[in-house]
């Protein structure tokens, strides 16, 4: 009010002035504050944000002074880095609905990143665009694990007796985090017997004696809530014991021996744990100083190592004594251990062995075969078959070790197997390769041995195709390479008795063949009730299918005449596939498939052009007012005045458009009119780059800064003749906005 009085003393151009700054600095936004959160009962602002998943709500007081906002302004509450940094700025909040309330709240909930102490909001408006100043700094934390925290030795999960740590020698020891996710998302208080050491990761490696523990470090504020306190490592300083193990005799052990390996020193109350190749053969046992290797345990051989325990000494693994199997050797099959015997077939087994002086005696069905001391052994009869091998040199002379079982059978029958053996899918592969995949040998009781290898060159071979003998076809492998060669095959086979025949197999290539369909028109309209498809190929002795949107709707027309609107495909049959032709869209044709991208009323500066673009029609013709076609594409470039008619079509079926170019005012916005009905600037008229747009807002509002007018597609007509002027000269504030954006602002002076 304190301006509008202002104005009245004042010159027109200093009252525009007044007016502009009030318009677009005048509102004042003040520093957000932290509210009571009365959800729940709290009477007093909070002071430090500690979030959790069970509490995650605070409150943030906004107030801000006059002049009224934008209708569509929106207020954005925003959170600064842990820095106090808005560069990138967090948004916490946003409102719509506070435009004219001074005084509100926001509601938040801190993100799971949410780590520091210096934090601080600040409130940005939208229209106009303002930016109150920042808050104070406050410790905000989201307390991602608030339970305790457990602690251990390398973090390996095991807490030691006591909870007490032997730093061995004075060396290091790592204490680390094992119970917390993603620890490396946290920061840290460790603490050496009660104090604060500067460390902050989850892991700390220390040399000093003395009482440690840690928790996540939430901020002086947060810290304590949180609950995150460990539990206590004692480290105390130790020396090593000079723990060693020795053998009682030879490590190199034969069949039946055995050898003691022995600490240096057995203290009943240390705890002995015995190892083989680092795995524990032993459980700690108080006082266990020596162990016994047995060469009848299997596998005994490797390294062996001590570690020991105790309360005052170091935890310590000894050196370690490799113990030896000097009679082990190895025995090596050379065949698979499943055989198929044919009838009057001899299969020959052969053995390897890396003993030094090896012999040999093979065996049938767990008797000795007379005489079969070599290498291989040819069988003929089915049964189990083994080769034990004795070492005859060496120091463990004497040793034996038996091979692996060859079990021999003689089949029932045998089964062939057949398969694609390229790329195929039916009615669209327009090739094909049909391959033996496996040859199984059928024992009486239905057991199936896979024999491809071993027989796949023994058989014969013939295709047949629907029953019949394919000529020159006797092969394990046939190709197919057109739709003629379609049916059913099955692979047969020959060998001494015996004669399998594969599972069946269907081929079905397409033809190659394409059949293509157009059709009268592609729309209905008034005049065109119906269309007609037709094929390119003659469909009198074909088996076909018209369809529409999927569905059939003919099987016998050859001509398909419709009066439905969809997507219309046919089909042809031919070698047991279907042929699909192209598809056709019919469509119900109405003026709105049609869109420009421009209005009726085009208005662009003297001296330039705009290209305007159609869409929705499959034809376009564009004529200027002669009635001269300027354009048959879908866009045309207008540079003059004028009426200009757009004709689109989609097959017979047309629809027009008018469009007016007109070039854009050239004077100002007025800011005095006389209303006093003579019919000479009674009313306020805008250039048309502001009027007669509906995407344009007219606002205009009186000396109490009350709205007179708010009007989109402003069309050069206020004041009304009704409008009632209650002094000589009144002044008018007016305000152009496009989406929220002021393109113009002023004063407007009415005299009369």
């Amino acid at each position: 009010m304190k301006d509008v009085n202002l104005c009245r003393t004042l010159m027109l151009t200093a009252c525009i002035a007044v007016f502009a700054s009030t318009m677009a600095f005048g509102q004042v936004l003040n520093k957000p504050e932290p509210a009571p959160n009365t959800n729940i009962g709290a009477t007093e602002p909070w002071t430090a944000a500690c979030a959790s998943d069970s509490f995650n709500e605070y409150f943030v007081n906004f107030t801000w002074s006059p002049p009224l906002v934008d209708s569509a302004n929106e207020f954005i509450l925003e959170l600064s880095d842990a820095s106090g940094n808005f560069d990138s700025a967090t948004e916490l909040d946003r409102v719509t609905d506070q435009n004219t309330t001074f005084d509100f709240d926001f509601t938040f909930s801190l993100a799971t990143d949410v780590q520091g102490d210096s934090y601080r909001f600040r409130v940005r408006s939208t229209n106009p665009a303002m930016t109150s100043p920042e808050s104070d700094a406050f410790s905000m934390y989201y307390i991602g694990y608030n339970s305790p925290i457990l602690i251990s030795r390398d973090g390996d999960g095991t807490i030691p007796p006591g909870g007490v740590v032997e730093n061995c020698n004075s060396g290091n020891v790592t204490l680390a985090t094992h119970n917390v996710t993603n620890p490396e998302n946290y920061n840290y208080n460790w603490y050496r017997s009660g104090t604060l050491l500067s460390e902050k990761t989850n892991a700390i490696t220390v040399t000093q004696d003395g009482m440690y523990f840690v928790e996540i470090d939430y901020g002086p504020n947060c810290s304590g809530s949180a609950n995150t306190l460990s539990n206590t490592i004692e480290i105390q300083t130790a020396a090593s014991s000079g723990i060693a193990i020795t053998a009682s005799s030879s490590t190199t052990l034969c069949a039946g021996q055995t050898v003691d390996l022995v600490a240096n020193i057995n203290d009943p109350s240390w705890t002995y744990t015995w190892f083989q190749n680092g795995t524990a053969v032993t459980s700690p046992t108080l006082g266990d100083s020596s162990y016994t290797v047995d060469s009848s345990t299997s596998n005994f051989d490797g390294d062996y190592t001590l570690e020991i325990e105790g309360s005052g000494i170091c935890t310590e693994t000894t050196n370690a004594i490799t113990v030896n199997d000097a009679g082990n050797f190895s025995v090596t099959l050379n065949n698979d251990t499943n055989i198929v015997l044919l009838p009057s077939q001899t299969r020959t087994l052969s053995v390897s062995s890396s003993a030094a002086t090896p012999t040999y005696q093979w065996y049938k069905d767990g008797a000795a075969i007379t005489g079969e001391t070599n290498t291989t052994l040819d069988i003929a009869a089915v049964g189990i078959y083994f080769v034990r091998v004795t070492e005859n040199g060496g120091a463990c002379s004497g040793n034996t070790i038996d091979s692996e079982n060859i079990t021999a059978v003689l089949p029932a029958s045998f089964e062939f197997v057949v398969a694609f053996s390229s790329s195929y899918t039916s009615c669209e592969s327009t090739s094909a390769v049909l391959s033996l995949n496996q040859i199984n040998a059928v024992a009486t009781d239905g057991t199936k041995t896979d024999v491809t290898t071993d027989l796949s060159g023994d058989f014969s071979y013939q295709w047949t195709r629907n029953g019949t003998a394919v000529t020159g076809e006797t092969s394990n492998t046939i190709s197919l390479a057109s739709a003629s060669e379609n049916g059913d095959y099955i692979l047969e086979g020959s060998l001494d008795s015996f004669s399998p025949a594969s599972n069946e197999m269907n081929a079905t290539l397409a033809s190659g063949e394409t059949v293509a369909i157009t059709s009268t028109d592609l729309a209905l309209c008034d005049g065109i009730n119906s269309v007609t498809l037709t094929a390119d190929i003659d469909l009198t002795s074909e088996t076909f299918t018209w369809s529409r949107d999927g569905s059939t709707v003919s099987t016998t027309d050859q001509a398909l005449t419709t009066t439905e609107t969809g997507v219309y495909e046919l089909q042809v049959q031919r070698t047991g596939c279907p042929i699909r032709s192209n598809q056709i869209t019919i469509i119900q044709f109405d003026e709105s498939i049609v869109t420009v991208d421009a209005e009726e009323n085009i208005i662009f500066q003297e001296g330039s052009s705009q290209t305007i673009t159609a869409a929705g029609a499959s034809a376009y013709e564009w004529y200027d007012e002669s009635n001269t076609r300027i354009s048959s594409t879908d866009s045309v470039s207008l540079s003059e005045e004028g009426t200009y008619l757009l004709i689109a079509s989609i097959g017979n079926c047309t629809v027009s458009r008018n469009f007016t170019v007109s070039f854009r005012d050239n004077f100002a916005i007025p800011n005095v009119i006389t209303a006093n009905g003579d019919g000479i600037n009674d009313l306020w008229v805008l250039p048309n780059t502001f009027s007669r747009d509906p995407d344009i807002t007219v606002v205009i509002y009186n000396e109490n800064g009350e709205e007179v007018l708010n009007q989109p597609d402003y069309q050069n007509n206020w004041p009304q003749s009704s409008t009632a002027f209650t002094k000589q000269n009144m002044i008018f504030y007016y305000r152009i906005l496009n989406g929220g954006k002021t393109l113009n602002q002023g004063t407007i002076t009415v005299i009369r």
